[in-house]
Formats: C-alpha cells, structure tokens, sequence
C-alpha cells in the first residue's frame, strides 16, 4: 500500500519544477490513500506481539491458534473499517461531491482575478462584496429604464398620433355632415319649390 501511495505523492512533489508522469490525485483517490493509511497504522499499533502479550496464558498454550485468531481479527478488522468507510461514502455521496469540488478547483485555476479574501473588517468586506453587485445592477436597472423610456416615447408618439388622425377624422365627420346636411336642406328646398305650384 505504501507503494501505491508514493506515485500520486511524487506527482505532487514534482509540481510545476520537475517533471510529473502522473496527474494530481483527486480527492477521492487522496481520501482512499489516507484510509488505507489509517489501516496500516491501525495494524501497526495492533501487532501480534501486542496482541500475544494481551492473551500471553493462550498464547503459551497454542501459539499457532492464537496467530490464525490474530489474522482473523486483523482481516475482520480491516474489512468492518473499510465497509463502514464505504458506506458513509455512499450515503454521503462523497465520489460525486469529491469529483464536483475537484471540477471546482480545476475552474478555479483558469480565472484571472484572485478569490475574495475577507479583511477581517466587516464593513469593508460587505462594502467589497455588496457595491460591486450593486453597481452592476444599477447598471442593468439604467438599461432597463433606457428602454422602458425609448418604448414609452414610441408609444406617446403612436398616442399623439392616433389623436392627430381622431382630430381629422372628426373634422372630416363634421365637414361630411355640414355637407349632407346642405345636401339635405337643398333637397328639401327643392321638394318644397315643386310642392308650390300646386
């Protein structure tokens, strides 16, 4: 297992100096490498001769069972660890979460500006956060109001002239009845002039 390990860990001690076969770890290889860890220090810390010295009476009666227990208890051992590591894992969703923050990081690599520090003064810190927000929105309420104010004036344009073509056509109307109602007196003037002779 140390093994294992010394691959991703000379990848990292390579950095940007030397050259790196391997890629960084992600985090979900780094959390397999220090629970594996823990295992062989937890093995470590419970050797057999400790565990002899504890069971010494046994021990001295049956040296060879008390080997085959040891190794059976080291292997239950490991393998409650590991499952029990195991299912946190699954019902934590850690893979997932441990792919997305490695994802994160690798975003986060690409981006110019440094992250956001705090000052340690909460009025600066807000102010820091809160006026660069607020200015952008400023910014977008200033669009948003342009266009309302151009599509207001469009629409006061299309008002007035709809009122300027109502005014013509009601003088239109007006004119059209003084016309008719000409018509009509002449009519009637004419219809009484051959009612006269009668």
């Amino acid at each position: 297992m140390a093994a294992e390990r010394s691959g991703p860990e000379e990848a990292v001690a390579g950095g940007e100096d030397g050259p790196s076969v391997q890629a960084t770890p992600g985090r979900a290889e780094v959390f397999a490498t220090v629970v594996d860890t823990f295992l062989e220090k937890l093995v470590a810390a419970g050797s057999y001769q400790k565990f002899a010295n504890c069971y010494r009476c046994f021990y001295k009666l049956q040296p060879e069972v008390t080997r085959s227990i040891y190794d059976q208890f080291i292997s239950q051992l490991q393998t409650s660890v590991k499952d029990e590591i195991q299912e946190v894992k699954n019902e934590g969703n850690l893979e997932l979460l441990f792919n997305s923050l490695d994802k994160m990081v690798e975003e986060a690599k690409n981006q110019e500006e440094p992250a956001w520090r705090p000052t340690g003064i909460p009025e600066e810190d807000i102010r820091s956060a809160m006026v660069p927000y607020l200015l952008k929105h400023r910014s977008y309420l200033r669009k948003i109001l342009k266009e309302k104010e151009e599509e207001n004036r469009k629409v006061a344009e299309s008002v007035l002239a709809g009122r300027n073509r109502i005014g013509e056509l009601q003088q239109l109307i007006q004119a059209r009845k003084r016309a008719w109602q000409a018509i009509s007196k002449e009519q009637q003037e004419l219809i009484m002039t051959f009612k006269e002779p009668q």
